[in-house]
């Protein structure tokens, strides 16, 4: 007899994105689960008798699995969809994950990662994400068709019934800025809207176009013959728990100073401008850039140089007593080079 619906029970896990910059690029700690192939991110579950809060779990599994500590770290949502874990006729408690943002300077443990994790490109897994050499061509090539093809299908949109205050190709232009279901993509600075991964990680989920979505059995997904390479799926909802990370910290550099969390103490304003784009997927002007951080007063000279490419570069350190003096200290950056 299957169980009622009432007698389910529920579980409550931990996830986090773990982010480093590392080489110029934006890194996360993945492992993957025995008998599973697909990279996920640290996680575990929750045990109120052993982790007084969420946070101190978090910072326990992750000290487990990984051997580091953390420093700066956000919740982000709770992730609880069925069908993230679950298959038919599965008994096995539902789990509810807490998605968690955590950064950290790892470069200098990177080589001693316990076996089974490693750093890996975000960009791996959002390869559309990463502007910082012009327009991905993967835009063009496997995600625009058929999405336009997706927005166009006016049938079957109207068999959703009223469920979405937005048509599909308004969240289409919305996210990925096309004007239209079947125009062009438009590509002029400010269309592309660097915070919304979460929101083109859903159209293209919703559309059927991810790897995860064919595995959990979605209509749309089932539907295609085959589902295009858009990048690498990850474990369970995972993907989705990383979409979220990178968006929140996107949108996180424009008024909080927590790029300072990923540098070391003493930086050149190469390093900075990197770590930025690096983050952000976009190419910034260089004097634009340093004209913002001037402005903001975000760094101070210590005095120390470093050799850059044979020629020496003055070394930052990140100014604290920013955060008292404004509400909102971050880098603003909106001008693309």
């Amino acid at each position: 007899m299957a169980r009622a619906a009432a007698e389910t029970s529920i579980e409550i896990g931990v996830a986090a994105a773990v982010v480093a910059v590392e080489a110029n690029a934006p890194r996360i700690l993945v492992s993957r689960a025995v008998g599973d192939d697909a990279p996920g991110l640290p996680a575990g579950r929750f045990d109120p008798l052993s982790h007084r809060t969420l946070e101190i779990g978090l910072r326990a599994f992750v000290a487990e699995q990984t051997g580091l500590s953390l420093g700066y770290v956000e919740q982000l949502y709770t992730f609880g969809d069925r069908g993230r874990n679950a298959t038919p006729g599965d008994e096995a408690p539902h789990v509810v994950s807490i998605g968690y943002l955590a950064l950290t300077r790892l470069v200098a443990n990177a080589g001693g990662l316990p076996a089974g994790v490693r750093l890996r490109s975000w960009y791996a897994f959002f390869p559309w994400e990463d502007w910082r050499g012009g327009r991905p061509a993967i835009l063009d090539r496997a995600i625009l068709p058929p999405l336009r093809g997706w927005a166009a299908d006016t049938a079957a949109e109207a068999a959703e019934g009223a469920r979405r205050p937005l048509s599909r190709a308004e969240r289409l232009r919305l996210s990925f800025g096309v004007s239209d279901a079947a125009g062009g993509f438009a590509v002029e600075p400010g269309v592309w809207d660097e915070e919304k991964v979460l929101e083109r990680y859903e159209l293209l989920y919703e559309a059927g176009l991810l790897a995860e979505a064919r595995r959990d059995g979605r209509t749309a997904a089932l539907a295609r013959a085959e589902a295009p390479e858009l990048g690498e799926a990850m474990r369970l909802d995972h993907r989705r728990i990383l979409a979220t990370a990178m968006g929140r910290l996107r949108a996180k550099l424009k008024y909080r100073p927590v790029v300072f969390e990923l540098l070391p103490d003493t930086f050149t304003l190469t390093a900075l401008q990197q770590t930025v784009e690096a983050i952000s997927g976009r190419h910034l002007h260089k004097q634009n850039f340093r004209r913002i951080v001037e402005g903001t007063a975000l760094v101070e000279p210590t005095g120390g140089t470093a050799m850059t490419g044979g020629r020496p570069a003055a070394l930052f350190r990140f100014r604290r007593e920013v955060v008292q003096e404004r509400p909102a200290p971050g880098l603003r950056f909106g001008i693309r080079g």
